[in-house]
């Protein structure tokens, strides 16, 4: 049975004005955490266009998708590193909106989300992982957890999926909820299984280290996979804070 594991961090895009937690200062922190950690696959979330430049550079042991290109200097992308040894059979670049297809945005969204879908053969067996980042309020969140919905409805259920990224958006909230449950208020939920249990861990941390807002960095799964393990990566790397959100793991057997 073949071990699969799944890292899970938004970088802190590259552009913000951090000071001395600035992209710079904790650039070579993220590779060595990737690197120590080595997982199959890394989802990453605002990651702007020279960071990922730099993180392709340090790790050559992996391939990736995700990279809107051309894109404006401030976007924002959601990377999915992938080891090389797995073959990536399709990958689908989308917008949370109502037209999922052209850059855009729906729901009363802040900013023009996005999910990274991909089609991976691992051991002869297939596997879908999503890289995703909603937005902040709970119609925008809703209506982006029914685009993922619709996206999947392309792809046989029984295939194994991990649903990866930062969410805005606790358990208590509808579309996690809506997310992890057959059904509610009507309408048919995608099922999705909790890597963790309560209490639920913080996974942001603004730089201090101290959790300031609750579980918001999920990984959810759903078919033939076996949680062995799942943990929130809070200690700092030599002194240093990745980004403002605790990495997140998770390991399956598939």
């Amino acid at each position: 049975m073949k071990t699969i594991s799944v890292l899970s961090l938004n970088l802190r895009f590259g552009l913000a004005d951090d000071g001395p937690n600035a992209w710079k200062y904790r650039k070579q922190a993220i590779v060595k955490l990737f690197k120590g950690h080595h997982p199959d696959f890394i989802s990453t979330q605002e990651a702007n266009s020279f960071q990922i430049d730099f993180l392709v550079n340090h790790l050559p042991d992996y391939k990736y998708i995700g990279r809107r290109s051309p894109a404006p200097e401030f976007w924002q992308h959601n990377i999915l590193f992938y080891d090389r040894s797995i073959t990536c059979r399709e990958h689908l670049d989308f917008f949370l909106s109502e037209t999922p297809h052209i850059p855009s945005k729906s729901f009363g969204s802040h900013y023009p989300r996005q999910a990274t879908l991909g089609l991976f053969r691992i051991n002869g067996r297939s596997l879908i992982c999503i890289d995703t980042h909603f937005d902040f309020e709970t119609p925008a969140q809703m209506g982006a957890a029914r685009v993922l919905k619709h996206q999947l409805a392309q792809y046989p259920k029984d295939i194994p999926l991990i649903l990866t990224g930062d969410f805005n958006a606790t358990p208590e909230n509808e579309c996690y909820r809506w997310l992890t449950c057959k059904e509610a208020n009507g309408d048919e939920g995608l099922n999705l299984k909790e890597t963790f249990q309560k209490p639920y861990p913080g996974t942001h941390h603004g730089f201090t280290g101290k959790p300031t807002a609750g579980y918001i960095d999920w990984i959810l799964y759903r078919g033939p996979l076996n949680l062995v393990t799942c943990e929130v990566l809070q200690e700092p790397i030599g002194g240093i804070y990745a980004s403002d959100h605790f990495p997140v793991k998770a390991v399956f057997e598939l």
